[in-house]
């Protein structure tokens, strides 16, 4: 694991403590917190980009687990054609809340249209939780666009999964690795969204429960992460439900400490790109007099696995 780290590093310079700089590319990133997230500079994504400017990004993505750019200007088709460099698009499983126009961007948002419906999904990931853990490949990243966001509130608060592993003692780390946990999301939709027009039975079959490593092995950088979180993790397998579903809180409560946190503070423009592999997230509360339109995309993924370093 030290060493696909160190053969990672080694395409960056070293400009400054906490920011490095790609020749090739030109991009410059800056580390935001200590650690998870950077913010990428020197790069318009709705310009056609070179594949050497697409590997640095997704090596900084992934050394980091948050990549941030600001002052972007991409339309729908522009965010999906820059999310598609990383892996194939998919929709939210919902279908409702998918552009018509461009399927593979998901709306959230709670704006109103003319009929009195809300046009994206509101008040989406209030809970600690990783992108579409619930189905066999979840996903492996999601690009988050801001066109409209309140003033004050509507923060995204990301979680270091792979800083809140190696914060474990060995012997937690070993008996961590020997459990799967459940992941169920039309018992997060009966349970937390409550507000919204709850799911059809055609919709809650195609998500059944799924059982997840608690400890799972990336894909790219070989590191070990914890993989659970209080919103869409339901409980452990095997154990009886209520203890279950304690150990999934504790877990959940251990990761997201302060130390392990970075809080994006959006502003129209920004793109927010999160490795749902590393990371977890949630999004904060916010005054809903306030406008909130934000665009996504979601990158599949492969099937979580552990696997001993």
């Amino acid at each position: 694991m030290r060493q696909l780290m160190e053969k990672t590093m080694s395409s960056a310079t070293d400009t400054a403590s906490d920011t490095y700089h790609y020749e090739h590319s030109g991009i410059t990133i800056r580390k935001l917190s200590e650690h998870v997230g950077v913010e990428i500079e020197g790069v318009d994504l709705a310009s056609p980009l070179q594949a050497h400017v697409i590997r640095d990004i997704k090596d900084a993505w992934e050394r980091h687990g948050v990549a941030v750019f600001r002052n972007q200007e991409l339309p729908p088709v522009a965010h999906r054609d820059f999310s598609a460099h990383f892996g194939p698009l998919v929709g939210h499983v919902l279908s409702r809340f998918n552009m018509s126009e461009c399927p593979e961007v998901t709306l959230i948002s709670n704006v109103v249209n003319d009929k009195g419906e809300k046009i994206g999904a509101d008040r989406a990931g209030m809970l600690w939780h990783s992108d579409m853990s619930f189905v066999k490949r979840p996903s492996m990243g999601s690009l988050l666009y801001c066109v409209e966001c309140p003033p004050v509130g509507a923060d995204t608060q990301f979680a270091s999964m792979y800083a809140a592993y190696e914060a474990l003692d060995s012997e937690d780390q070993k008996h961590l690795a020997t459990l799967r946990a459940i992941h169920d999301y039309p018992w997060h939709y009966r349970t937390y969204l409550k507000h919204r027009t709850q799911l059809t039975p055609e919709e809650e079959a195609k998500t059944p429960p799924v059982a997840h490593p608690v400890v799972r092995t990336h894909s790219s950088t070989g590191q070990q992460a914890l993989y659970v979180g209080e919103g869409l993790t339901r409980t452990i397998e095997g154990m009886e439900e209520s203890e279950g579903r304690k150990l999934v809180i504790e877990l959940s409560d251990f990761a997201t400490q302060p130390q392990f946190v970075y809080a994006h503070k959006w502003r129209p423009g920004d793109l927010v790109f999160w490795d749902n592999r590393s990371t977890m997230h949630r999004a904060t509360e916010f005054d809903d007099r306030y406008r909130r339109l934000m665009r996504r995309t979601t990158i599949l993924g492969d099937e979580p696995f552990y696997r001993a370093a």
